[in-house]
């Protein structure tokens, strides 16, 4: 199903949700700076870094964003569009679209894309806050103007769903939060090492290049973008690219072929 050559597609892509997650998650954290700081190291340092890394390694990355998150870092938001990466509808809070009520949820679709729609005119993916749907998300999707999706978990390879939508399936195996991000509630969980993560990123990617799907990394600023974790990123760049049968590309692209 891949252009060429091709035997597999992998697309880089980020969630820029800087401090509208932890909002999004309890309004009560926009007071608490501290809790704040995690999502604002995003735009301020990481964001940067991993421009320069996509840079350095000639990659076109998705950046899924929040509309919110675009009106308080329009800077950023900018500096990822002038490089050549795809911007993408990532809410306009942060909030779970099942935690809205049907007007709320679209609400949300309209109001996020009118304010990426002034960053960029090309606004075609569509990734839910925590990657749920509801009943009428998709058709909101269609409504708006959107054509794909990236939120399901139930293939490797992209699909349309009915009515046309294209789905570019996601895993939390290929998703940097489950193994990075610190649990400062309970403080029950483990931060995992690189080499640990490597190691997982490596055999999923070997596996889905293998079988002829799509490696669809999703990963956040603040988590990636750690000094000490921007090598992992650059090495699993590397290595993908390394391969002269992946086709690698923006998610739009991807979804353009199905």
């Amino acid at each position: 199903m891949w252009p060429g050559d091709a035997s597999c597609a992998a697309c880089f892509t980020f969630d820029l949700d800087a401090e509208e997650v932890w909002i999004g998650e309890d309004p009560k954290n926009a007071d608490r700076l501290g809790v704040l700081s995690q999502g604002t190291y995003g735009p301020k340092v990481a964001v940067p870094a991993i421009l320069d890394l996509l840079a350095r390694q000639d990659v076109r990355a998705t950046f899924f964003v929040p509309g919110r998150v675009a009106e308080r870092h329009p800077s950023s938001v900018r500096d990822v569009v002038s490089a050549g990466h795809e911007l993408a509808h990532h809410g306009y809070t942060h909030r779970g679209v099942t935690t809205l009520e049907p007007a709320e949820e679209e609400d949300e679709m309209r109001r996020g894309l009118e304010v990426l729609r002034s960053f960029s005119a090309d606004i075609s993916g569509y990734r839910s806050p925590s990657w749920e749907l509801t009943p009428q998300t998709l058709s909101l999707v269609a409504k708006h103007g959107l054509t794909y999706t990236s939120n399901l978990m139930d293939d490797i390879r992209p699909y349309r769903h009915e009515g046309g939508i294209v789905e570019l399936p996601i895993s939390w195996v290929l998703d940097d939060a489950p193994h990075f991000w610190f649990d400062g509630a309970s403080w029950t969980r483990k931060i995992a090492t690189n080499e640990e993560v490597w190691s997982i990123w490596k055999a999923e990617f070997d596996g889905i290049r293998a079988m002829g799907g799509a490696f669809v990394l999703t990963m956040h600023p603040q988590i990636i973008g750690r000094p000490g974790r921007l090598p992992l990123l650059e090495k699993t760049i590397s290595y993908v690219r390394s391969h002269p049968d992946v086709w690698v590309t923006t998610a739009h692209d991807v979804a353009g072929v199905v």
